[in-house]
């Protein structure tokens, strides 16, 4: 998978330290957040959309988040009765 961010993207942030709730189920990915800036050497500025808190994270804890193009995949097809 490609590791490419810009600013404006959205992408979803990896937590490994949430322990609020214990249990095999609870996800670890948060977000999605947007890319406020690309720093140098992988670091990633990430914004909260809502709250605009803005923070600096390691480039190798966030990932593309599709959510967006899954609505760009959606095939129609339409059958019509003989």
């Amino acid at each position: 998978m490609e590791r490419n961010f810009h600013p404006g993207q959205f992408v979803p942030l990896f937590n490994s330290r949430l322990r609020l709730f214990p249990g095999k189920l609870k996800s670890k990915w948060s977000g999605p957040y947007v890319v406020k800036e690309v720093k140098p050497y992988g670091a990633i500025e990430l914004e909260e959309p809502k709250s605009h808190i803005s923070w600096v994270v390691n480039g190798q804890r966030v990932k593309p988040y599709l959510g967006n193009e899954q609505e760009k995949l959606t095939t129609v097809i339409l059958f019509y009765d003989p």
